[in-house]
């Protein structure tokens, strides 16, 4: 059996995307809406990630999401049409999240979706102030990575015991394992890839899906 991991590239890599997943149209048309973003568009998640996505919060039977993280709508929008769960989505860009307003909006789950655009820090702080600790069962984590450690510790905090965190760009292109890559965001994810992968307050998986998924439940 071999130990190593299919290189998507080619031929295979077209294959891959044309059966992975299934997009739904209103997903479909979230990309190319983002797209018009140009080289910010990098920052939306890949298709067979969102449809990974919404299998898990379908498969938890999820009613509690938080998003730290959000652009354009397409992961929280991804996790609101596989589950009924009620889903806090926060982010700092007013024009990034207009977008994803128009088409939760258009999908019917706007109402099911509460924005702020206070940052993660801020509304990490708020919730666990006004007693949510304990109480959330998803969480993903995809904005500033400096910030990653600071949204990891006080994401333990509200998760339920059992409860997932999908923490999004572990791979960072393939940074993270490059000892001459000493930037602040490749820093910031080689430090919590190694702090999650000796954490015994969770288990833990990393899927090489898209720039790379961990899945942290926490114990």
């Amino acid at each position: 059996m071999s130990t190593s991991s299919i290189v998507l590239e080619g031929a295979v890599l077209d294959y891959y995307r044309a059966h992975a997943a299934r997009e739904a149209p209103v997903l479909a048309e979230l990309r190319a809406a983002t797209a018009r973003f140009g080289a910010d568009a990098v920052m939306q998640i890949a298709p067979e990630q969102g449809a990974l996505m919404g299998m898990v919060a379908s498969l938890m039977g999820a009613r509690r999401i938080l998003e730290i993280g959000t652009f354009t709508g397409y992961s929280s929008l991804a996790m609101a049409l596989a589950c009924d769960a009620e889903i806090t989505a926060v982010d700092v860009s007013e024009e990034w999240t207009s977008i994803a307003r128009q088409y939760w909006k258009k999908a019917g789950v706007d109402g099911r979706i509460t924005l702020r655009l206070d940052g993660g820090h801020a509304a990490i702080a708020d919730l666990r102030a006004t007693g949510r600790e304990g109480t959330i069962d998803l969480m993903f984590i995809d904005a500033d990575k400096p910030s990653y450690d600071a949204y990891y510790e006080g994401g333990l905090t509200l998760l339920r015991s059992g409860g997932l965190m999908m923490i999004d760009n572990v791979l960072w292109g393939g940074d993270v394992a490059d000892p001459a890559k000493r930037d602040a965001d490749t820093t910031a994810l080689r430090d919590l890839n190694a702090k999650v992968a000796a954490d015994q307050r969770v288990s833990h998986c990393m899927l090489p899906i898209a720039d790379g998924l961990t899945l942290v439940r926490k114990r």
